[in-house]
């Protein structure tokens, strides 16, 4: 089979550091019918909260998906990066106070942007589901990618940090030693390291994915790589 290889991003000048005094989360998959419903933070529109890490307390990244069927003004989130992803519907038109209007048209139209910036989502012509990766700026790095899935990928999760699987269309299955199994359209697998080894992750599987990769950062001299191969 052909191994479908995963880029990071680059490392330079970045120092992977474990969440103080957590105990590192184990490998998993998370099914889609056991999301979390809940209302938004202004309660304009609803979301299926994947996970937010760490569970208890204060968030430092979060993976939902929003149902949006009317325009809504979104959530404020200060110091808080995010990216968008549109799921299903005709698209999304996101119309910022400061006169950017930005459209995610199908298939899986994004956008990345600072989750202070104000703004209202406008759904295209119907209801919109939106997959939405946030993280805490200048407390964690995320990179997200759209990846075609046709044979093997295997990805390798180092102590501190967390790849993110989720399966857009198709099947696949994980290898018997990860004890993962079936993942489903819909369900998100959390690939992490259970110690301080690295850990290998094989994904046998066809369809298309959503990609992320999420890692605590400290910065020498100032200076913090941020780009996504």
């Amino acid at each position: 089979m052909n191994a479908l290889a995963v880029v990071k991003p680059r490392r330079e000048d970045v120092t992977v550091v474990a969440a103080q005094g957590m105990p590192a989360p184990a490998a998993r998959i998370l099914r889609s019918g056991d999301y979390r419903r809940m209302p938004w933070k202004n309660g304009a529109g609803r979301t299926s909260e994947i996970l937010c890490e760490p569970t208890a307390g204060d968030w430092r990244w979060r993976l939902s998906i929003a149902e949006i069927e009317v325009a809504a003004p979104f959530s404020s989130y200060p110091g808080v990066d995010r990216e968008l992803v549109l799921l299903s519907g005709n698209g999304m038109r996101l119309r910022f106070d400061d006169g950017q209007v930005s459209e995610l048209l199908p298939p899986y139209g994004a956008l990345r942007f600072p989750g202070e910036r104000r703004l209202v989502g406008e759904p295209i012509d119907g209801q919109s589901r939106d997959f939405n990766l946030m993280w805490k700026r200048g407390e964690i790095e995320a990179c997200l990618w759209r990846r075609p899935l046709a044979g093997t990928m295997v990805l390798f999760a180092a102590p501190g940090e967390t790849w993110v699987v989720h399966l857009l269309t198709g099947q696949g299955r994980f290898a018997d030693e990860s004890g993962l199994g079936v993942i489903d359209p819909g369900d998100t697998a959390i690939l992490c390291a259970s110690g301080n080894d690295r850990v290998r992750f094989a994904l046998d599987a066809s369809g298309e994915a959503l990609v992320a990769h999420i890692r605590e950062i400290r910065t020498h001299q100032g200076t913090r790589d941020g780009a996504c191969a």
